[in-house]
């Protein structure tokens, strides 16, 4: 017997309808056959995901009384091209060889100028045609946002939080990058990038996009709800994903065993062992992280060290204050039980994921 399907497998399903539409509107592009490996990597990368971020936008909707207007997929589908977008641009500077178990774009352009035996540095051009990937998924995001077939006032009203929410996102960006640049961090520090890069981005804007779509972006109640709940979440979704970045199973984050270290990511897990270690072990975390050549001994050894730090079950007992926090926080809005469910049932999958 199948099992019933579930909100979120109903929401996932609506929202890979609303992708698969809004690419077929792009087969024009198709009919030049040199544009056609850009529109394949894409596809191929929207095929994957978590769908959280339109998942959060949709029940923000649904917890303001929004019902179910198939516009309101489309436009919360449009944050996935974001992520996308995000995603590209992000392997690029971390130089990372995977992303989703595939190739990342980077990498799978360079490998298209390696077979081709075409002229010049394939390396160079991966990263360039990456790049421009990048930049038109943001440009369709825009787009999928801006033609959804929501009232045009509930999108204009909506329209100076979907371009603060991205403004945002790039700040966070810029911030990993700034930490990863100042060597050392702090707890504060390594906090305000979980805040922008994820905190935010990812749960926090979400959500006040679904209720400002409804109507009820100044109701009392959503502030409250998007800042101690939102943020409380999307914090802890980033403090995870620096734990899945060094302790994560690849076969499961589809990314390279501590690929985090490899890359030098200045986070909370860091900046706890760096605080508890000892000079010696400081001192081993100092000279390996950030080392590209990074073996699986090396990482083995940064994996001890952040363990025996007590920087790891300091990191978990944080993601559970957070969700903590957060359903407190839901428990305090007026919202419909639907909605209340739903929001509890995305909470705790965003802190607990093994991907």
């Amino acid at each position: 017997m199948t099992a019933a399907a579930t909100p979120m497998d109903v929401l996932r399903a609506e929202v890979d309808l609303a992708l698969r539409a809004f690419l077929d509107r792009q087969l024009p592009l198709r009919s030049d056959p040199d544009l056609v490996a850009l529109i394949e990597a894409a596809e191929e990368l929207l095929a994957g995901g978590k769908r959280l971020r339109p998942a959060f936008c949709y029940w923000g909707w649904r917890a303001a009384g929004g019902g179910d207007d198939p516009a309101v997929f489309t436009a919360a589908a449009s944050l996935e091209l974001l992520q996308a977008s995000a995603l590209v641009h992000d392997d690029v500077m971390d130089k990372s060889d995977l992303r989703r178990g595939m190739p990342a774009a980077h990498r799978r352009f360079q490998a298209l100028h390696e077979r081709a035996g075409w002229h010049g540095s394939a390396g160079q051009f991966g990263e360039g045609a990456a790049i421009l990937l990048g930049n038109l998924l943001l440009l369709w995001s825009g787009e999928m946002w801006r033609t959804c077939g929501l009232p045009a006032g509930a999108l204009a009203a909506a329209q100076p939080l979907h371009d603060h929410m991205r403004a945002e996102l790039m700040c966070g960006q810029y911030l990993d990058l700034l930490e990863q640049a100042h060597g050392e961090n702090t707890f504060d520090s390594a906090l305000r990038v979980a805040l922008y890069k994820s905190g935010k981005y990812s749960v926090e804007q979400p959500l006040r996009l679904g209720l400002s779509l409804a109507g009820q972006g100044e109701a009392p109640w959503a502030d409250p709800l998007c800042v101690d709940y939102g943020q409380s979440v999307g914090i802890a979704f980033q403090l995870r994903d620096d734990v899945l970045g060094v302790f994560g199973d690849p076969a499961e984050t589809g990314k390279p065993a501590g690929d985090d270290l490899r890359e030098g990511k200045r986070t909370m897990l860091i900046a706890r062992t760096l605080a508890a270690a000892t000079p010696a072990q400081a001192g081993v975390v100092r000279e390996l992280l950030g080392d590209p050549a990074l073996d699986a001994a090396g990482v083995a050894r940064l994996r001890a060290i952040i363990e025996e730090s007590g920087a790891l079950t300091a990191c978990e007992e944080l993601i559970k204050r957070y969700l903590e926090d957060a359903l407190a926080a839901l428990d305090r809005a007026p919202v419909i039980p639907e909605a209340r469910t739903a929001l509890t049932t995305l909470a705790v999958a965003a802190t607990t994921r093994r991907t």
